[in-house]
This record gives structure tokens, sequence and C-alpha cells, in this order.
């Protein structure tokens, strides 16, 4: 496997594709990496050699692209904040619920979990006739 600021990218992939799974470098931002350092997007990321390697660790720093580690800890540093200062978004990340205004009585099951079933219960001795 290539291996490209400390990530190794799958090598039978084109490299246009092989580039987001490092962490921070979507697809629209690959593809200006690879324009800006005029190689092949339909190339193999196996068939690259260690130079074009060194070129796009070199654009990818010259564009000052916060990646991996850096921008994980960035996120983590926001979420603090917002935590620390106890805002309404900071609640809801809290309670697991949608951030953004969502509406949360009929959607929102991937935030909110399987739907648990409240109130009912069977009286143990209706089966039997005795109630």
């Amino acid at each position: 496997m290539a291996r490209l600021l400390g990530i190794d990218i799958p090598n039978d992939k084109k490299i246009e594709y092989s580039l987001p799974y490092v962490y921070g470098i979507g697809l629209p931002l690959s593809r200006k990496i690879l324009a800006s350092t005029s190689i092949d997007p339909n190339i193999r990321a196996g068939q690259l050699t260690d130079d074009q390697l060194a070129q796009l660790v070199q654009a990818i720093q010259a564009m000052k692209i916060i990646t991996e580690g850096d921008l994980r800890r960035e996120q983590q540093q926001h979420m603090k904040r917002l935590l620390g200062i106890n805002c309404y978004r900071a609640q809801r990340h809290r309670r697991g619920l949608p951030v953004r205004g969502q509406r949360t009585k009929t959607n929102s099951r991937t935030r909110k979990g399987g739907r648990k079933t409240v109130g009912i219960q069977r009286n143990p001795g209706a089966k039997k006739g005795k109630v």
C-alpha cells in the first residue's frame, strides 16, 4: 500500500479516489491537489513513483490543509468550547438530539436511536381471565 501522510491508501484504486482515505481530504479537494501537481487522476495509487508521492505531500502542505490528528484535535477543541459555555447546541449534543433545528416528532431516528415503547404494561393475570 502507498503511504501518504502516515496513512495507507489503497493501491488498486485510482489516486483521485484513494486520496480521500486521508481524513480531511474529500473528492473535490483531491481533484484540486491532483490538478496543482499535474498528476493524472486516472493512474492507480500503486503506480505512483516516490517523486509523485512527495509532490502530493508538498502540495497538501503548501495548501495548508489540516488533516488527520490535527483536524480531529481541532474538532474536539471546538466541541469542548461549546460544552464549556453550555450553549443550546451543546445541550442538544449531550442529549443525543439533532443539533441543527431538524424536527424530532417523527424523524431523527439516527440521532435518537431505535424506538422505545413507553407506558403500556400488560396485567399478568389478564390472560387467565381473573381480571
